[in-house]
């Protein structure tokens, strides 16, 4: 019988996240990864808080791209650690620019840094 990755959330878990980023005006996308990762599940963001702006992550295994409200209202650049759950590290830098751009609801798309082999595209509004 197969066994659940160690990274994988419980449909109850799952649902809790998803209706948090609903309620943040963020949409969900699920989407396969053809590669793996070492498990990490004691780490991760924690999920977006009100004012809060989550990111969409191409390719997604367990990454997870959260600016805070403190970091969009102070406008500077912000380097992002979106290892998640993925057990690996991929950053992504945004500019002050860019982080004003998100703040104000533009659409900012940025790749992240390469580790493990590839890179993910991490979309923002």
């Amino acid at each position: 019988m197969p066994t659940k990755p160690d990274f994988a959330l419980s449909r109850r878990a799952f649902n809790e996240k998803a209706l948090l980023l609903a309620l943040a005006g963020v949409s969900v996308t699920i989407s396969a990864c053809g590669g793996g990762g070492d498990s990490n599940p004691s780490g991760g963001t924690p999920p977006p808080a009100s004012g809060d702006k989550a990111g969409t992550i191409s390719a997604n295994h367990g990454h997870t791209a959260v600016i805070r409200a403190a970091e969009l209202a102070a406008g500077g650049d912000v380097n992002l650690d979106i290892s998640g759950t993925s057990g690996h590290m991929h950053r992504v830098l945004l500019t002050g620019a860019q982080v004003t751009q998100i703040a104000g609801g533009t659409r900012v798309s940025k790749a992240s840094t390469t580790d493990d082999g590839h890179s993910h595209d991490v979309t923002f509004n």
